[in-house]
């Protein structure tokens, strides 16, 4: 792939996703730039990744092909306002991939210009580990070439699917804020072993183990979870003995109700934002 690829933000998520694009070979560690307002940022970048940290928003929004907007989303409107006018200026056609949470297209294009092409992601954390899952929305602008780029990007670092932006809070429920629900459940399975006897580290990795094979034997078999549990939860056995004191919890309607808290916030911050806000 001969396009260059810059980041505007060097944090934790930039750091994920262009390990895995270099990882992969998809990308040349030549043609990886970023830029951010923090040294601290900056240094990490480039000690993870080896590509180059650019001076300013304009020099990078210049020298790339591919430009991801991974900055928080209080954080993306002064982006908005000062890489506008420079995209105005911009004569080729430059591909802007925004990963902030709830910020529409229409805003996004409100900011960079109407004609300019937008990709929307929702990635999530363990893309550090090439075992993302992130869905992606384009605009109407964005040609099926570039879409295809985005996904071939996207697969390097864990699942990518391509939905509705109307899905996109969604997802930013589910996957999104779907890694801390499972720490979450992790650290809790660990403790029930702890407290029966077993020690934190063996616990806690029989736990994590555990909730990584259950995922993929869903990934890899297709079939529904009921399915899979029930295979496991024999008559008058111990497996239906602690289903049936998850169900008295309300561990499934709490995990339901997680995903909906997460979307509803999502779809709060998706609400009009001026480009100029700070």
């Amino acid at each position: 792939m001969s396009q260059r690829i810059g980041f505007v933000g060097a944090g934790q998520m930039t750091t994920a996703l262009a390990g895995g694009f270099l990882r992969s070979g998809i990308l040349k560690v030549s043609d990886l730039f970023a830029f951010d307002v923090s040294e601290e940022a900056k240094q990490k970048f480039v000690a993870a990744t080896g590509g180059a940290v650019l001076e300013t928003l304009k020099e990078l929004a210049g020298t790339v092909d591919v430009l991801f907007l991974a900055v928080k989303p209080q954080h993306l409107g002064s982006v908005l306002t000062e890489l506008g006018p420079i995209l105005s200026d911009r004569k080729k056609r430059l591909l802007v991939v925004s990963i902030a949470a709830g910020i529409t297209i229409a805003t996004l294009a409100e900011g960079l210009g109407k004609k300019t092409p937008i990709i929307r992601v929702m990635p999530n954390t363990p893309c550090l580990i090439g075992s993302g899952a992130s869905g992606y929305c384009p605009s109407e602008q964005v040609s099926e070439n570039e879409i295809g780029l985005i996904q071939s990007l996207l697969e390097t670092v864990g699942l990518a699917v391509r939905v509705s932006e109307e899905q996109l809070n969604a997802i930013t429920g589910l996957s999104g804020s779907g890694p801390a629900f499972g720490y979450m459940i992790v650290e809790a399975l660990s403790d029930g072993g702890v407290q029966m006897g077993l020690t934190r580290g063996v616990a806690t990795q029989l736990a994590a183990q555990t909730l990584k094979g259950a995922a993929e034997m869903v990934l890899q078999t297709g079939e529904h979870p009921a399915v899979l549990k029930d295979r496991v939860a024999s008559p008058g056995g111990t497996t239906i003995a602690g289903i049936a004191a998850l169900e008295q919890a309300g561990l499934r309607s709490a995990l339901i109700a997680a995903v909906v808290a997460a979307t509803e916030r999502s779809v709060e911050l998706s609400r009009p934002v001026s480009p100029k806000a700070d």
